[in-house]
């Protein structure tokens, strides 16, 4: 019979693995190409979190390179129960995809304004009269998750996807995103050329409370610019404490953001110039690029999956097979914690304006 303690240590080697794995995976994302690849990924599969969509892509590769799934990018993930919910099974053989999930406790205080006042409760503990409970990660455990190519069952009815052609810009997405950046205060400009706007491509003004994009360009341009800029209202404002950054970071966030905006929409950028992103993240003294990556990676995933639900437009599908239920392990909720931290980067005064390099965003 197997122990408790052998238990636990069977779940932290595995936790252990994991953290290997995802270290790897994170190495190989210093050059822009690697990045721009994993953030296209990450747009299709956007309900997971960052490292568990690194996770899920490298061992499905694994896969296809083994002969056991047929590409080498997956198209819907689940898990066991979801899938069986949905009238599939998973094929006999098959290996799941290891990722995070995180391990929850319940707390319980009658100050619940005092930090220090929570008491975590036992399993079956029930809490006292008048006291507030609530939930918290406190831990990670191994879950498991596979793609829809590992099943047989019912058919997966297939999301249309937006299909666009070469610099044009999807139907009302410029009007949504503006809608965004005047939610927030500020005034969407369209500038006709660089020169009025410092020789970028757009540029976002705090003192000011202006997002300026030219428009001697294709629209698809335009769009992705507005979406950089959107990044930075959201993300680098004077009254955020995230905006003391260096500014190799908030350019790798912005851009990163945007890329996965427009890969949502099916834009094709591989005729725009994205700043590589070994360039930005290695001006930032005291922090490698790995874990500059390491850093931005989840808060990009963050802040464009907030944008996306905001936004009314046609987008691919978040990697969920249609029709699921979000819930149980492999679910969204199952994965709202990433146990990797990098080195907190150094830290910079913010700026008041920000122009998107020319030749990028």
């Amino acid at each position: 019979m197997t122990t408790w303690e052998e238990t636990r240590a069977a779940r932290d080697a595995k936790l252990d693995a994991l953290h290997e794995r995802l270290t790897g995976e994170v190495e190989a994302l210093v050059s822009g190409k690697d990045w721009k690849r994993a953030l296209e990924f990450a747009a299709r599969f956007r309900a997971r979190s960052f490292n568990n969509l690194l996770l899920i892509a490298a061992q499905h590769l694994d896969a296809y390179e083994k002969g056991r799934v047929p590409g080498p990018v997956p198209s819907y993930v689940a898990g066991s129960k979801q899938w069986q919910s949905l009238g599939r099974q998973v094929s006999k053989g098959q290996a799941g995809y290891m990722i995070f999930a995180p391990v929850r406790g319940r707390f319980a205080t009658t100050i619940p304004q005092d930090p220090g006042s929570w008491r975590r409760l036992g399993r079956f503990e029930k809490p006292k009269p008048g006291e507030t409970v609530r939930s918290r990660v406190v831990g990670a455990k191994p879950a498991y998750v596979w793609d829809v190519s590992q099943t047989s069952g019912d058919p997966v009815p297939e999301r249309p996807a937006p299909r666009l052609l070469k610099g044009q810009a999807p139907e009302g997405l410029w009007d949504s995103l503006a809608g965004l950046v005047e939610s927030a205060g500020f005034s969407v400009l369209r500038v006709p050329d660089e020169l009025a706007i410092r020789g970028a491509n757009g540029m976002t003004d705090f003192e000011t409370r202006t997002v300026s994009v030219r428009t001697n360009m294709d629209s698809a341009a335009q769009v992705k610019t507005l979406a950089h800029e959107l990044a930075h209202v959201r993300m680098h404002g004077p009254d955020n404490q995230d905006a003391r950054r260096h500014r190799g970071i908030g350019e790798v966030e912005a851009d990163s953001v945007a890329l996965m905006i427009a890969a949502a929409h099916g834009m094709d950028t591989s005729d725009y110039t994205i700043p590589y992103v070994a360039g930005w993240a290695s001006t930032v003294k005291d922090s490698s690029p790995v874990e500059v990556v390491k850093a931005t990676g989840e808060r990009v995933r963050a802040a464009a999956v907030a944008i996306l639900d905001a936004l009314p437009t046609a987008q691919v599908g978040g990697g969920d097979p249609p029709g699921l239920t979000r819930n149980g392990p492999g679910s969204e909720r199952a994965e709202q914690h990433d146990t990797m931290h990098a080195k907190p980067p150094v830290t910079a005064q913010p700026r008041q304006a920000h122009a998107s390099a020319a030749r990028g965003l």
